[in-house]
């Protein structure tokens, strides 16, 4: 899988491909990652990649030159390298898709893609309209850059490849998988048995159940666990579970318990 990111800031990426556990998945190659810069393929001693808007207004808008020779030197360099489909341009934009655990499932099944990570007031929208073939938002709000979006999308792509968590399967039990039937994780418990939170206050054990050695009870506690959870903070994960036909007796008659 290979994900080519065009973007003004790669030393941003820099530590992001460093750190945390999907390293050894850049490291190693089974997730590649090009960084490109449009300003290297800008022209004029400036290196210009931007301009003021035409009809006025706030901002600079990102020029349509240096984003196509970089995008072109892209294709090229995949290309060369016996790219078998040609991969998507992915803008994250406030307009795109929000991203969720289904399409990121997606993503994962495919060959990679080209991030465009716009800034200032966006790309000019004549980019946009040739050459984009999908957008992304990861919801109703703005951020400086597409940088991050970029990282979260290939984060959680990466994670889910195959040999990249140390625990082949702890990714199935990530809230909003299907093998949970798309609700919310339950909580989770370590060391201390028994938390003594400060002076004066009461101490705080872990549930007994989770010690009790008894995995019936104890799975039956984290499905209740994610039921009240859910039902308290994503109620309409619990309807849409409902309505798939995916809530047993005991799973309705725990939610009653906690309604």
């Amino acid at each position: 899988m290979r994900f080519d990111v065009i973007t003004l800031f790669p030393e941003m990426f820099e530590p992001f491909l460093a750190s945390g556990v999907t390293r050894r998945a850049y490291a190693s190659g089974q997730v590649s990652i090009r960084l490109w810069n449009p300003r290297d393929f800008a022209q004029g001693n400036y290196r210009r990649v931007d301009d003021r808007p035409f009809g006025g207004g706030p901002g600079m808008v990102m020029m349509i030159e240096p984003l196509e020779r970089c995008l072109q030197a892209v294709r090229v360099d995949r290309a060369s390298l016996g790219e078998a489909e040609r991969a998507p341009v992915v803008l994250f934009s406030p307009i795109g898709q929000v991203l969720n655990h289904s399409s990121v499932e997606r993503w994962a099944q495919g060959p990679g893609a080209i991030l465009l990570c716009g800034r200032y007031e966006g790309i000019d929208q004549r980019f946009i309209d040739a050459c984009v073939d999908a957008q992304i938002s990861l919801g109703d709000f703005v951020l400086s850059g597409g940088e991050i979006a970029a990282m979260a999308l290939i984060d959680a792509v990466t994670r889910l490849q195959p040999g990249v968590l140390n625990d082949e399967g702890s990714h199935q039990f990530d809230s909003f998988n299907p093998a949970l039937d798309g609700l919310l994780d339950c909580p989770h418990y370590t060391r201390p048995e028994v938390w003594q939170p400060g002076e004066g206050a009461a101490p705080v054990p872990v549930p007994e159940v989770l010690l009790s050695g008894h995995h019936a009870h104890i799975e039956r506690w984290r499905r209740d666990e994610r039921l009240r959870i859910t039902s308290q903070h994503r109620p309409e994960l619990i309807d849409a579970a409902r309505e798939a036909g995916l809530l047993s007796a005991k799973d309705e008659a725990a939610l009653a318990r906690n309604s």
